[in-house]
């Protein structure tokens, strides 16, 4: 991401609902598949401003992952250097099955080959160990926040489910998330192409909208993202599994 992108992400993340609720999201996925203990240790890949591992650190061991300068920039003041990796070319300078943990929250989508960075998780994981993934879903909701972002796709499910192969990989659960809101991201996303926004106005994303708003649709996000209900679409996607041993 550019660097202006880190410092709107440090505004809002720690309490605008959706990066609130993504995180609960993989938190309540890691306790119900598989709950950490102290001994056990995981990874979060593309960690950003790494308030995601500062949240899971109260629980288990935890690493970051970033190959951005401005992410490193600021994960170093939050983290040991011994807690904070980068990529050694294009791979993780960790052993095989080293970890019990991998977390990738909205990474692959800003990655070229993902199938590659799907099988270094197989690598990372011991066997029985979790990765839980989130990625944005349907090409249909492209937007120019997607080209801010550096996005190279938007996932459906079956693009995201063909990444684990059930040889290597059991999986736990894959589903559509932010279901309630796509309908207002759909028409926001498409009003931004036919009316586009002056030159350096700020976006509907960057925004935290007001206490009781915000409250509703962190529920609204977050309750849906445990139902075993086969969602038809979605804003986001997440997927939980274990590796095969």
């Amino acid at each position: 991401m550019n660097a202006s992108e880190y410092a709107n992400l440090a505004r809002v993340e720690r309490t605008h609902w959706y990066y609130a609720g993504k995180r609960e999201i993989v938190r309540g996925w890691i306790r119900r598949a598989r709950p950490a203990a102290a001994a056990d240790t995981l990874l979060d890949c593309g960690a950003g401003t790494g308030i995601f591992a500062q949240e899971m650190a109260a629980q288990c061991r935890v690493l970051v992952l970033d190959d951005h300068e401005e992410a490193l920039r600021i994960l170093r003041t939050k983290f040991q250097p011994d807690q904070i990796l980068s990529l050694a070319g294009d791979r993780v300078p960790l052993p095989d099955a080293s970890l019990e943990y991998v977390t990738a929250l909205d990474v692959l989508e800003h990655v070229p080959d993902d199938a590659a960075v799907v099988r270094g998780f197989h690598r990372l994981l011991k066997p029985g160990g979790l990765a839980v993934v989130t990625v944005p879903a349907s090409m249909a909701l492209w937007s120019d926040w997607d080209v801010v972002l550096h996005h190279y796709r938007r996932y459906s499910r079956p693009q995201l489910r063909a990444l684990f192969p059930p040889e290597q990989w059991e999986l736990v659960h894959l589903n559509y998330t932010n279901v309630a809101a796509y309908p207002a991201v759909w028409l926001l996303r498409h009003w931004r192409k036919w009316f586009p926004a002056p030159a350096g106005a700020a976006r509907a994303e960057d925004k935290l909208p007001g206490a009781f708003l915000n409250r509703l649709l962190r529920a609204l996000f977050v309750g849906p993202a445990f139902w075993r209900v086969p969602f038809p679409f979605g804003v986001s996607l997440v997927l939980v599994a274990r590796r095969r041993g």
